[in-house]
């Protein structure tokens, strides 16, 4: 399994933005499709969005769509997810994703 390393998450108002970062190593980076979730308190864990190992192929969740971006650095094994326009509703811990390998995960708080 690979193993996989957010950063970038914090508080911020709604409207406000935050990137999000996921670092990989022990695993072929440029193999896989990668892909965010999130977990709300007392929620089970969603899919936010998700890129094909060319990174030409993005896919969001409707509760996204037009207000977060997705993109992978294969030199740098990095995966990001640009966040904004935020809502309180986007609240979670977001997790990384690489086949059946997770990271830690990272809080996002959106505030009203």
């Amino acid at each position: 399994q690979a193993r996989l390393v957010e950063s970038g998450g914090g508080s911020v108002q709604a409207g406000g933005s935050l990137r999000l970062s996921c670092v990989a190593s022990g695993g072929s980076f440029g193999t896989w499709t990668m892909g965010w979730f999130r977990q709300a308190a007392g929620k089970e864990r969603e899919f936010v969005a998700n890129i094909d190992r060319t990174g030409w192929m993005p896919r969001y969740s409707d509760s996204v769509k037009c207000r977060f971006t997705i993109s992978r650095d294969t030199s740098r094994n990095s995966m990001y997810l640009q966040m904004s326009n935020l809502r309180p509703e986007d609240t979670g811990i977001y997790y990384c994703n690489m086949y059946d390998s997770w990271g830690q995960g990272i809080q996002v708080t959106v505030s009203s």
